[in-house]
């Protein structure tokens, strides 16, 4: 008989016996591997925190008191635990439930976040409002060791620490974030007690304890015990310790008869608690525990075997773009790389393999990659800082002070640009053309295709400032590939087709889908140019200022979000040239956040399809007045989703 089915919310887990947990344990876990090898999603992390979900929502009174899941991409239990069963089979589908918490979905969902490193500052938040409320409720943060690595989660320890307010945070550790984890405090917690000195004195006090008769062995035993004590429990306490936290811990993440006493304890303790657990990433699937990176965030796969369900007919946009620059590293010993905890993502592991001393992995860490990059090119090294796009976001300071003040010769790999379906909210890239375009000295980048992203690589590594190139998730379109990547002048826009009626000028991936828009109004009697911009900044100015002159109406497309982004560039450029007697529409994401979704299907709902485009172009143009000179008039404006903008919340 199922105990999950008889669980809707956390009151009935609390009717339950501790003893029926492990069965419980496994039959969420059971739950998640059938839903994530159906969709895709975040695997080995919410397999590795089972235990101590169902820990924590017995012994706290949720959602009264309140649990903070740093990052949130590890919830899928907390989920299946407080009320959303019967719908976890819609996990990361459009309109079903998110990959990550969402306060918009549960009352015990506390926090949205799709990044790493936000849960100690915003769980802290949550017991200053208590404070100030004269609230009872507790407060649990559970952080990862990886978002240890994260800034903002110590600057939240240091400023709990500092006040003594009650507070406990769970650390998750798994010697893991998404791959390995790197640096000196992920080195700390694992840390064993080493050293010449160390070995040989315990060399010969195991020697010494041995030849006591009857009870040499035992004593032998007794001293391991204290090492690993003194390995497990002194030295990662330290930390913690020193920055104003109780610290109690290691124990086994699942272990029921660990767990349940401990943060029973713990949660009676008073002032900055940090409570230590050693998890598994991927327990109960051998797949995931082989290969915890690849499950970190996996699309659909064969549960019987763990192998993808279907491989992709060609290489993704990622791997021609990391495969590139493999071969510019092989010319030019200067280009190093740059990740902030994401080489498999980001698609560098052949970089790392052929240039392992060229491959600088910072850890959750993006604002120290950005300023460590713009030391780097000081001393005349070229760094590729590869990231995507949601995440350079939150290094915008780093950009704009470290690297563009200077006109340092940064290269910013933008992966996943535009609209990355599933996950959502958190990490669609709408917003990189807009907020990357406003930087002085900065070059903006993004191919219509495979080929031209070889030669934007090319043209990325050769210039001497900062600059991007902005690339989408998925695969790329199986063009023909040009023998070796070459210069593209910078500024330097393509006509594709010529056209007398109207001028759609589009960036990136929109470009071939504005290309076949096109070729539909010509079979109709619409004469259509179309103009691959190449680059959102700087803009060529005078090939879009030509090709309005000549047109009745210009339409821009772009894959990201209209405010300020390349269809507003495109704008300025119009009205310096003079340019005021065409019928303007910029086509793009609108001002809201993009939900979950399949990218076709996405694209689909905010008019960047082929048939999005020709449906706004025959909008636009049957609705506009000819004027006696037989051009148009009209305003320049955005295109609002038919749907009405309350429908994107």
């Amino acid at each position: 008989m199922s105990i999950l089915k008889n669980i809707h919310s956390p009151a009935d887990l609390k009717r339950l016996s501790p003893e029926q947990f492990p069965a419980l344990s496994q039959e969420i876990r059971e739950q998640i591997i059938s839903a994530v090898s159906a969709v895709g999603g975040h695997l080995a992390s919410n397999l590795g925190v089972v235990e101590l979900t169902v820990a924590l929502h017995y012994l706290l009174d949720t959602p009264t008191d309140k649990i903070v899941w740093d990052t949130s991409n590890q919830s899928y239990a907390h989920k299946l635990l407080t009320g959303r069963r019967e719908q976890f089979h819609t996990l990361r589908q459009y309109g079903g439930l998110s990959g990550f918490c969402k306060r918009e979905e549960s009352e015990y969902d506390t926090f949205n976040a799709g990044h790493a490193g936000t849960g100690v500052s915003a769980a802290f938040g949550m017991v200053g409002a208590r404070e100030q409320l004269g609230q009872k409720n507790k407060v649990v943060c559970v952080v990862g060791d990886g978002a240890m690595t994260a800034g903002m989660t110590l600057e939240g320890l240091h400023h709990a620490g500092g006040l003594g307010k009650d507070f406990l945070v769970i650390l998750n550790d798994n010697q893991m974030s998404i791959s390995k984890n790197v640096g000196a405090i992920s080195a700390y917690l694992s840390r064993t007690i080493t050293g010449e000195f160390y070995g040989k004195m315990r060399e010969e006090t195991g020697q010494l304890l041995g030849k006591i008769p009857h009870i040499g062995p035992d004593m032998q035993k007794l001293a391991r015990r204290a090492e690993e004590l003194a390995k497990g429990v002194i030295l990662p306490g330290l930390l913690f310790e020193e920055l104003g936290f109780q610290y109690s811990g290691p124990i086994d993440g699942h272990n029921f008869e660990h767990l349940l006493p401990t943060i029973e304890n713990v949660l009676k303790m008073r002032g900055p608690v940090l409570l230590h657990v050693i998890t598994k990433k991927g327990l109960g699937y051998e797949p995931a525990m082989k290969n915890p990176v690849w499950f970190h965030a996996c699309p659909p796969f064969v549960r019987e075997t763990g192998v993808p369900a279907k491989k992709a007919a060609r290489p993704s946009y990622t791997a021609i773009a990391m495969d590139t620059l493999v071969k510019l590293a092989r010319e030019d010993k200067r280009i190093v790389a740059i990740t902030a905890a994401m080489c498999e993502g980001t698609g560098l592991t052949a970089f790392e393999k052929e240039f392992p001393d060229r491959i600088y992995d910072v850890g959750i860490a993006e604002q120290h990659a950005v300023t460590f990059a713009a030391g780097l090119a000081t001393q005349g090294v070229k760094p590729v800082v590869a990231m995507y796009a949601t995440f350079l976001q939150r290094a915008y300071d780093q950009v704009v002070h470290d690297v563009a003040t200077q006109n340092l010769p940064v290269v910013f790999c933008i992966d996943r640009g535009g609209l990355v379906a599933e996950d959502g909210t958190t990490h669609h890239g709408a917003f990189d053309y807009a907020y990357l375009r406003h930087v002085p000295n900065m070059v903006v980048m993004a191919p219509k295709d495979e080929n031209e992203l070889q030669h934007m690589m090319k043209t990325a590594v050769q210039y001497n400032g900062p600059i991007s190139v902005r690339y989408p998730r998925g695969v790329s379109l199986g063009v023909t590939m040009d023998a070796a990547p070459q210069v593209l002048p910078i500024g330097k826009g393509e006509l594709i087709k010529d056209g007398t009626d109207v001028a759609i000028i589009a960036i990136g991936v929109s470009v071939w889908q504005a290309h076949q828009a096109a070729e539909r109004l010509g079979q109709e009697g619409v004469s259509t140019a179309v103009v691959n911009a190449r680059f959102a900044k700087p803009l060529d100015h005078k090939l879009i200022a030509d090709v309005a002159k000549r047109v009745r109406y210009v339409v821009t497309v772009e894959e990201g979000c209209r405010m300020g982004g390349f269809g507003s560039a495109v704008l300025e450029t119009l009205s310096e040239a003079g340019v005021n007697d065409v019928t303007t529409k910029i086509i793009g994401l609108p001002d809201w956040y993009i939900e979950q979704g399949p990218q076709d299907f996405l694209r689909e709902r905010y008019g960047l399809t082929a048939e999005g485009i020709y449906q706004s172009v025959k909008e636009l143009i049957g609705s506009t007045p000819a004027t006696a000179k037989g051009r148009f008039t009209g305003v320049a404006s955005g295109s609002h989703h038919p749907l009405g903008d309350e429908q994107g919340s």
